[in-house]
């Protein structure tokens, strides 16, 4: 029987938790889960009789090794940061690892000893990314398949609520960890490839470089631009391919507004503000701007950024409080860490919300000397505002691709990610059966 340790219960792991615990194949394995929190442990594995649930302290390099070494498979749900540390600590230990967070330069790194020790260490194999991963390859081999070539690939995806959710004028809450929303697109190169052409988006700039697409039956969004499309090039067998493009999706109306934080300097994380326990809302926006001294916050932050009265952004503010004079709450803090607070006062899920995870492919190819466009959409809603369609379509494949590293049915060993078909095809498979996906429509397009 192998032993499956889970490191980390956090807000992805109830569907992994509930998958490996009632799974047909779950007397082959023992699980365990590890977190320093005993009553989020209580709440996502009392009611499973088979899952031992560990209260300790992960951060703690001696602690972590010891649970390392009563596994066989390591999952790893901890802070990305840790990810490497967990897996320098595998290849020591001869253990597998499964995580859902990118691959790091330094994991990749660590390939050729993973592979030569015959250990399977599987990283992004969540949603995004991961799902997005899965369903592409499969795209990209069918079309292979029948002998087309792909001429172009964009790809988006994002977490935002629920049509059914109460009325928000940024249709918008926090359903995934606040401070990379806040952070996005800051301190990275945006870089992708359009028409043969390199192209490359500043910080300042990527909320005003956004992309429309409708999908059916639920309306208009637009995207803004990951950091490094160019990376999966490779990754996806695309060499040469013309167009590459993945990011980010939202309601139309979020990233224009959302770009005011990044024009006045409110989502910086590099330096610490002065006086923020004595900050209000207003005098936080006030700190950014101009003095005068007559004109009104609201007057000033029009001018500056040339914003019209009746705007909605500014109606999008408002709803936010932030021309209130509500206290921070807070005795410290970046300018980004200061915004994170006052955006969880009102992005905050509450019980009359729903979340929903939406994909979007749009791939075009030629086939006998006609051009297609394929257009492929996944939309999963929660169920509540903890039992997230976010944490859902994180958690669940994760938790099958731990199925198959238990089960030895993944043959390349190594540094992966779920590029080959003896990982996507089968997880694919069995998320449809969980409700999980892909409505598929194939144009052909004159020339």
């Amino acid at each position: 029987m192998k032993s499956i340790v889970v490191l980390g219960a956090g807000r992805s792991t109830p569907a992994l938790i509930e998958y490996l615990a009632t799974h047909a194949d779950h007397d082959k394995w023992t699980l365990s889960v590890v977190d320093l929190d005993a009553s989020m442990l209580a709440a996502k594995c009392a009611q499973f009789s088979n899952v031992l649930a560990a209260s300790d302290d992960l951060t703690n390099a001696v602690v972590r090794d010891g649970w390392i070494a009563k596994a066989d498979v390591v999952v790893s749900m901890l802070p990305a940061f840790m990810h490497v540390e967990v897996a320098k600590s595998c290849l020591r230990q001869g253990k597998h690892m499964v995580t859902a967070s990118y691959a790091s330069p330094e994991m990749k790194n660590l390939h050729d000893q993973a592979k030569e020790k015959g250990l399977v260490f599987l990283n992004e194999c969540g949603v995004d990314p991961g799902i997005d991963h899965m369903s592409t390859m499969e795209i990209i081999e069918n079309i292979r398949g029948i002998g087309g070539e792909i001429t172009s690939y964009e790809s988006f995806c994002g977490g935002i609520l629920a049509p059914e959710s109460p009325s928000n004028p940024w249709q918008y809450k926090f359903t995934w960890n606040p401070r990379n929303v806040v952070l996005a697109g800051a301190g990275g190169s945006v870089k992708f490839i359009q028409e043969n052409l390199y192209k490359y988006i500043p910080y300042h700039k990527l909320f005003r470089r956004t992309e429309f697409m409708t999908i059916p039956g639920y309306g208009r969004f637009e995207g803004y631009a990951n950091r490094d499309s160019l990376k999966y090039i490779s990754e996806y067998g695309l060499d040469g391919i013309p167009t590459m493009y993945r990011g980010t999706l939202r309601r139309p109306g979020f990233c224009r507004s959302w770009n005011v934080f990044v024009q006045l300097g409110a989502t910086d994380d590099s330096y610490t503000l002065e006086n923020v326990g004595e900050m209000t809302h207003r005098s936080f926006l006030n700190s950014f701007l101009a003095y005068h001294p007559s004109d009104s916050v609201e007057l000033k932050l029009m001018h500056y950024l040339n914003i019209p009265q009746d705007a909605e952004m500014m109606e999008m503010f408002e709803w936010l409080e932030l021309f209130k004079e509500v206290p921070v709450g807070l005795n410290t803090g970046t300018p980004a860490q200061v915004l994170q607070h006052i955006l969880e006062k009102k992005w905050t899920m509450t019980s009359e919300d729903t979340d929903m995870l939406v994909m979007w492919h749009r791939i075009f190819y030629k086939k006998d000397n006609t051009l297609f466009k394929l257009e492929s959409s996944m939309v999963c809603k929660g169920k509540s505002a903890q039992n997230t369609a976010m944490a859902f379509t994180v958690g669940l494949p994760v938790a099958m691709a731990t199925r198959l590293v238990a089960l030895d049915q993944i043959q390349e060993k190594g540094v992966l990610l779920p590029m080959k078909k003896e990982v996507y095809g089968p997880i694919l498979d069995e998320l449809a059966d969980w409700g999980i996906r892909f409505d598929e429509r194939i144009t052909e397009i004159a020339q």
